[in-house]
């Protein structure tokens, strides 16, 4: 893997207004996601005046002579008197080339949770690093979850760059130090860009101050990347969330089965299976928004009816006959355990998988993840908060799983406390 640094030929690919991108923020403490994020929303013109007027506000507030773009995102009372980012901050803006959802995750190893949250939907991942401190554990398990989430595109921003001089060898050695570990993990996109986020060189405008750098700006990237478009190629996975019966005088009949499309496409006249049941039938209609359509495709929110009296109930899955998941009652995943209670053997759990919950019991923890080396530690006994590792699960009901590689919706998993609802970690089938 070579990381793309502005000294080659890169591609830009047309997009259009339509276009929707959805992103992460990633990095350790203090390297300034919240910051390149506010200079982000600011310099691209994405900021409503009584916002940036509430920020200046905040700013003057703490006795800042300029404004704390950082504010922008630290919308939590406690972000700001910490001066960190500890919830998820989503962003919805645009430009005129595309439509952008912004996830600003946490950087605090406490918080790392979140960060699975953020970019568990993003197709791009914005990894930070400080110019002066380079690459940090805590750099290295962010690029772990984002290679095992299979985040398609990361890009490095090497930040802080006007406290580094400008340099362009500092730059140099944080890139091929990032780019060698990402080649370990299997990260095949990644691109570096030198940025100062509070100076905002190289996050809208190109920098005046590192004529050595001649690649793209954070946006310039951020509006060409290629998105993931229509799945055409995926299979079709449809779990159903809720059973609708109307009963009304006009549809006295009708039963219908509502849900969000996972991946692949639907169309009237397609023959189908429920899972588990195996129960087989063909499409009779689809509506979106409350609209008829001969075909559909994720992610759209849409009501299927069939055409034969099937028993079909919420947590079920309906997908093609030809192309079906398979059943399992044994699931051997990876997780990112984020809870604070430890994760051992013999734990009873709940398996959260699209809009299924079954019972189920942890069988084995076959290793955890060194992050240094990424060398796997074998019998660690448990998996303890942040940890990433191997794990073997035993359903009490079978459930239709993709592997996560084929999936990312219907590959992914949540374990889940069922004493208390607690999300105990995030899973990626094999």
């Amino acid at each position: 893997m070579t990381p793309s640094t502005g000294t080659g030929t890169s591609t830009t690919l047309s997009t259009t207004a339509t276009d929707t991108l959805r992103f992460a923020t990633a990095g350790s403490v203090d390297d300034g996601k919240s910051t390149l994020v506010g200079r982000l929303l600011h310099d691209s013109k994405s900021v409503l005046a009584d916002q940036l007027e509430a920020v200046e506000h905040a700013s003057r507030a703490r006795g800042q002579q300029s404004t704390d773009l950082a504010l922008l995102t630290d919308g939590l009372r406690a972000e700001r008197e910490q001066g960190i980012t500890i919830d998820v901050a989503y962003r919805y803006f645009a430009t005129p080339r595309r439509r952008f959802i912004l996830a600003d995750t946490p950087g605090h190893e406490q918080y790392t949770r979140n960060m699975v949250t953020g970019a568990s939907t993003a197709e791009l991942t914005v990894i930070l690093v400080d110019a002066r401190n380079g690459v940090v554990e805590q750099t290295r398990r962010h690029a772990a979850i984002a290679a095992l989430l299979r985040v398609p595109h990361v890009v490095l921003a090497v930040n802080k760059m006007d406290l580094a001089g400008y340099s362009e060898e500092v730059f140099a050695a944080i890139t091929d130090e990032f780019a060698r570990y990402a080649a370990k993990l299997g990260i095949a996109e990644l691109t570096a860009i030198p940025v100062s986020a509070l100076a905002g060189d190289n996050v809208v405008e190109p920098s005046a101050h590192m004529d050595w750098y001649g690649g793209p700006t954070v946006l310039d990237h951020l509006e060409n990347v290629p998105t993931a478009g229509r799945p055409e190629g995926a299979p079709g996975r449809f779990p159903v969330q809720y059973v609708t019966r109307p009963q009304t005088p006009e549809l006295p009949d009708y039963r219908g089965y509502a849900g969000q499309i996972a991946s692949g496409s639907l169309y009237v006249g397609q023959s189908v299976s429920v899972l588990p049941s195996g129960r087989t039938s063909t499409i009779a209609g689809i509506d979106v928004l409350g609209r008829r359509a001969d075909s559909a495709f994720a992610p759209q929110s849409v009501t299927v009816s069939l055409a034969d009296d099937v028993d079909v109930a919420r947590g079920d899955l309906i997908a093609p006959t030809a192309d079906l998941p398979p059943l399992t009652r044994e699931v051997a995943a990876t997780v990112c355990h984020v809870a604070d209670q430890p994760l051992v053997p013999g734990r009873r759990v709940l398996l959260k998988h699209g809009t299924r919950t079954v019972t189920a019991i942890v069988k084995d923890i076959p290793s955890r993840l060194t992050l240094d080396d990424l060398s796997q530690h074998a019998g660690p006994g448990q998996l303890t908060a942040n940890d990433i590792g191997r794990v073997v699960v035993r359903t009490a009901e079978p459930v239709a799983l993709d592997g996560y590689a084929a999936s990312r919706r219907t590959g992914s998993f949540l374990l889940i406390d069922p004493a208390d609802g607690t999300t105990l970690s995030a899973g990626m089938a094999d």
